[in-house]
């Protein structure tokens, strides 16, 4: 197996304990979007998702470092916004999180920014 192989594969890992750490507190209209084409990205993917209030996005953000701690052993280079819960933001390099207040999400649209690549809406089963 290449490098490149076992680097998607492991991506692939990350963005799957990301979601499920997003489901376990039950964020909102989560969305992954691929940036893997853009030659200027920071990253592989954004993820997008919102909580309906400070505790709730606070909750999401702390549920998916757990899920992907566990199931990973993977840390967060770096994070961001926990000191007001508007706009939480958990960089694993290759895949970055936004874990928004929905009043601050729908203001940012950020996933509007990138409109022209790959999107995919995620729904709880």
């Amino acid at each position: 197996m290449s490098d490149q192989t076992k680097q998607k594969d492991s991506t692939a890992i990350l963005v799957d304990a990301i979601v499920k750490g997003i489901y376990e507190k039950k964020g909102e209209e989560i969305i992954v979007l691929n940036l893997q084409k853009i030659n200027s990205a920071v990253c592989d993917y954004f993820i997008v998702c919102h909580g309906t209030s400070r505790t709730h996005a606070m909750a999401v953000a702390e549920s998916v470092e757990e899920e992907v701690s566990k199931l990973t052993g993977f840390k967060p280079a770096h994070r961001e916004g926990f000191a007001n819960g508007e706009w939480l933001l958990l960089d694993y390099l290759d895949v970055v999180v936004h874990v928004f207040q929905e009043p601050v999400r729908r203001h940012f649209q950020i996933e509007e920014l990138w409109a022209d690549v790959p999107m995919k809406r995620l729904q709880e089963s």
